[in-house]
C-alpha cells in the first residue's frame, strides 16, 4: 500500500499552474499595454517634439552676420567701412589644455602679448562655449601655414570675419564714434528692447557717437543657414538659407575736409569747435580736441592703450562739444543785449558814460571794466563791439536774473540742443531757486550783475554756444542741430533726407536784432576786439570774443599768463557767423587755456570760414602758441561763492 506522500493531486496542481499562467499572461499583457501606450505617446502624441530634437541633432542653424552700414560725409568720403580679415579663433570648451594649445599655435602663428591680453580679457567676459579671437588680421601666408596644421588643433578654427575700420583714424572720432565687442550690459539692453534675436552671431555693437545713436539703422538684419551636420559636428551640406540684410548707409552733414582743417588748427591745444548751417541746422564740423583713434576699440582695446587714454591729463575721451562745460564769458553779451532791447530798457539812443567801473545802489563796491579808466560814452552797439563790461553790469541789474535767464533760454542755454547723438548735457542757467537748492543760500544782486557778462554760475557747452549763434544768425528761428543729413536704404538704394525740425520761432523785433548784429560785425572791424580776424576776409563776419577764467585771482591783482601754469590760464572763446548779410555758417570755438578769444580762438574760426565760404586752404597751419604768449587777456572769474565779486581787468586789443 502506498503512503499518502506518494500520492499527487494532479487536479490541484493543474489549477495552480493555470492560475500562475494567467497571472503571468496578465503581467505580460500589462507590460505590452504599457509599452504600446508609451510607443503611442512617443510616436503620435509627441511626434513633433521628438522630430524637432532629431532634426536639431542633424541640422544646425548658423546665423549670418549682416554687413554694417557705411558712414560717409556730405561729399561721399567714407569715414567708417568694413573689410574681411582672417582670424584665428579658439573655443575654450573644446580644448583640454588651453595654455599648451596656444603655446603650440605660437610655433606657426605669432601670438603677441597684446593678443594674449585681449584674448584673456574677452575669455573672461564670454561664455566658455563661445568662439574667441586669439589672433586677428592674419595675412595669407600665416593663414596658409595654420591651415596645413589645422588637424593638430581641435577647437581652433581659421575664420573670415567682417571688421569695422575707420580709414581716417582720429579724424572726427567723437562724432563718428566706434563699435566694440558686445558685453553683458549690451545683451541686457538688447533683450529688454526685444532685439537680441537679431544679434545672433554678432560680436560688436555701437558704443559711442553715430555708431551708437544710429545702431538700429547701421546693424541690418541677421540671416541664417540650415546646415546638415554629421556625428562629428562637421557640416555636410546647406539645406536652406535666408540671406542677411545689410545695414543702411548714413550720410553725415559734416564736410570731412572742413573737419580736418578745424582739427589741425588747434595744433597741440585742447578745445572744441562746432559749426552749423543756420538755414538747416546741419552740423558742418564737430571738433573735440584732443581726439583718439577709434580703431583701437574695434577688436577690444588693450590695457596699455586704455590706460594711456583714460588717465591722460588731456582727457581725449571726453566729447567736449557735448560734455565740456565752460563759463561763456563775453560771448554771452549779445544775448544779454538782445534781452535788454526786447525788454525795452536799452532802446536807442540810450547810452552810458563808462568811467571804468560799476557800483550797485547804496554800495561802494566797484565792478571793474576790463579797461582801466573806462570807454567813455557807450551805447548798445558800441558796448558789444568793445565788450564793455560796465554797460552790461547795469543792464543785467535792471533786467534781473529771472528775466535774463528766461529770455536767453529761448536760444538753447541751460538745456540740451537735441542733437542726434547721445551724451549731451544741459549746462547751467542759474536762478535763485537753483542756488537755494544747491547751496542753501539766497540770491544776491551782485550775482545778477556778473551774470550779464557771462560770469558767475552760468555754464554752457560748445554745442549750445554754436546753436545760440545759429539762432541769432537765423533771426530767431531755432532749428534742431543734426549730424545725419540722409540715410540710404541698403536694399532699395533709396536715399531719405532727415527732416528739418523747428524747435521754436523766437518773436524778435527786427530793429533790436539789427543793433546786436551791427555790433557783432564791428567786432571784426578796426576798433573791435577781434579786428585781426576780419582782416582781408573777403566776406563780412559777425562775431564776439570771450574769455573764461580757470582759477581765481586776488582782488586788485593783474592777470599775467606768463606767471600761471599753462593749465590754469584762461579759456579763449569765439562765436561768429558769416557772411553777416546772408549767414551760411555759424560757429563756436573754445581753446582751453588759450587766453584771449580774438587771438587764440578767432584764427581757428577764420580758417574754417575761409575754407567753407571761399574754398581756401590754410597756407600755413595755424597755431595759438604765439597768441597765448604775447596777447593780453579778457578775463572772466569763475562761479562766485560770496555775494559780491570783483571782475578782473579785461584788456582790449586790435
Amino acid at each position: 500500500m502506498k503512503s499518502r506522500r506518494e500520492l499527487k493531486n494532479y487536479q490541484n496542481e493543474q489549477h495552480n499552474f493555470k492560475l500562475r499562467l494567467a497571472v503571468l499572461g496578465l503581467l505580460v499583457l500589462i507590460a505590452f499595454s504599457a509599452l504600446a501606450i508609451r510607443f503611442y505617446f512617443l510616436q503620435i502624441k509627441r511626434y513633433d517634439y521628438y522630430q524637432t530634437l532629431a532634426e536639431n541633432n542633424r541640422i544646425s542653424i548658423v546665423p549670418i552676420t549682416p554687413n554694417r552700414g557705411l558712414i560717409s560725409d556730405r561729399n561721399g568720403v567714407v569715414l567708417a567701412h568694413n573689410f574681411f580679415v582672417y582670424t584665428l579663433e579658439v573655443t575654450p570648451s573644446k580644448i583640454d589644455d588651453l595654455d599648451a594649445t596656444i603655446a603650440e599655435i605660437a610655433k606657426f602663428v605669432e601670438i603677441s602679448p597684446v593678443d594674449m591680453k585681449r584674448f584673456n580679457k574677452q575669455k573672461d567676459e564670454s561664455h566658455n562655449f563661445e568662439s574667441i579671437p586669439l589672433r586677428t588680421h592674419l595675412n595669407e601666408v600665416e593663414a596658409a601655414k595654420f591651415a596645413v596644421n589645422r588637424y593638430r588643433f581641435p577647437g581652433v578654427e581659421l575664420k573670415s570675419r567682417l571688421f569695422r575700420h575707420y580709414p581716417f583714424g582720429k579724424l572726427g572720432s567723437h562724432m563718428v564714434g566706434y563699435i566694440g565687442r558686445i558685453n553683458d550690459s549690451d545683451i541686457n539692453n538688447l533683450d529688454e528692447a526685444g532685439l537680441l534675436s537679431n544679434y545672433k552671431g554678432s560680436d560688436h555693437i555701437g558704443k559711442s557717437g553715430i555708431e551708437q545713436s544710429y545702431e538700429s539703422v547701421l546693424h541690418g538684419t541677421t540671416g541664417f543657414q540650415q546646415v546638415e551636420i554629421d556625428a562629428d559636428g562637421r557640416a555636410v551640406r546647406v539645406l536652406s538659407s535666408q540671406p542677411p540684410t545689410s545695414g543702411n548707409n548714413i550720410i553725415l552733414s559734416v564736410d570731412s575736409k572742413l573737419q580736418e582743417i578745424a582739427e589741425t588748427a588747434f595744433g597741440e591745444h585742447r578745445g572744441a569747435l562746432v559749426a552749423i548751417k543756420p538755414s538747416t541746422g546741419e552740423v558742418l564740423a564737430f571738433v573735440s580736441m584732443p581726439t583718439f583713434d577709434p580703431n583701437l576699440f574695434v577688436d577690444g582695446i588693450d590695457f596699455d592703450n586704455w590706460n594711456a587714454l583714460n588717465n591722460s591729463l588731456d582727457k581725449p575721451l571726453i566729447n567736449r562739444p557735448l560734455r565740456g562745460i565752460y563759463p561763456p564769458g563775453s560771448t554771452f553779451k549779445p544775448f544779454s543785449a538782445l534781452a535788454g532791447l526786447e525788454a525795452g530798457i536799452r532802446k536807442p539812443p540810450f547810452s552810458i558814460y563808462d568811467n571804468g567801473y560799476f557800483t550797485l545802489p547804496n554800495s561802494t563796491h566797484r565792478y571793474r571794466d576790463w579797461k582801466p579808466g573806462g570807454h567813455g560814452n557807450v551805447d548798445m552797439r558800441r558796448a558789444i563791439t568793445i565788450s564793455c563790461d560796465t554797460f552790461f553790469y547795469g543792464l543785467a541789474m535792471e533786467l534781473g536774473i529771472v528775466r535774463l535767464t528766461n529770455f536767453v533760454r529761448h536760444f538753447g542755454f541751460g538745456q540740451k540742443s537735441g542733437i542726434d547723438i547721445s551724451g549731451e548735457i544741459a549746462g547751467l542757467l542759474p536762478t535763485p531757486e537753483w542756488k537755494m537748492r544747491r547751496y542753501k543760500q539766497p540770491w544776491y544782486m551782485g550775482e545778477t550783475v556778473i551774470a550779464g557778462i557771462g560770469q558767475g554760475y552760468t555754464l554752457v557747452t560748445p554745442m549750445q554756444l554754436a546753436q545760440a549763434t545759429a539762432i541769432l544768425a537765423n533771426n530767431g528761428l531755432a532749428l534742431r542741430p543734426r549730424l545725419v543729413s540722409a540715410i540710404t536704404n541698403a536694399k532699395t538704394g533709396a536715399t531719405t533726407l532727415t527732416k528739418i525740425v523747428v524747435n521754436e520761432k523766437i518773436p524778435l523785433d527786427e530793429n533790436n536784432l539789427e543793433i546786436v548784429k551791427l555790433g557783432m560785425i564791428d567786432v571784426t572791424l578796426p576798433g573791435g576786439t577781434a579786428a585781426s580776424v576780419g582782416v582781408n576776409a573777403g566776406y563780412s563776419i559777425a562775431a564776439k570774443t570771450g574769455t573764461a577764467q580757470v582759477v581765481g585771482i586776488k582782488q586788485n591783482e593783474k592777470y599775467n599768463a606768463n606767471l600761471i601754469d599753462e593749465r590754469h590760464r584762461d579759456h579763449a572763446l569765439f562765436i561768429a557767423y558769416a557772411p553777416a548779410e546772408e549767414p551760411k555758417i555759424a560757429l563756436a570755438v573754445i581753446v582751453e587755456n588759450g587766453g584771449h578769444g580774438g587771438s587764440a580762438a578767432g584764427p581757428i574760426a577764420r580758417k574754417v570760414m575761409d575754407y567753407y565760404l571761399l574754398g581756401k586752404l590754410p597756407a600755413v597751419e595755424p597755431t595759438v602758441e604765439s597768441a597765448i604768449a604775447t596777447k593780453p587777456n579778457e578775463n572772466i572769474p569763475v562761479a562766485p561763492v560770496n555775494p559780491v565779486v570783483n571782475a578782473p581787468e579785461e584788456e582790449h586789443f586790435d
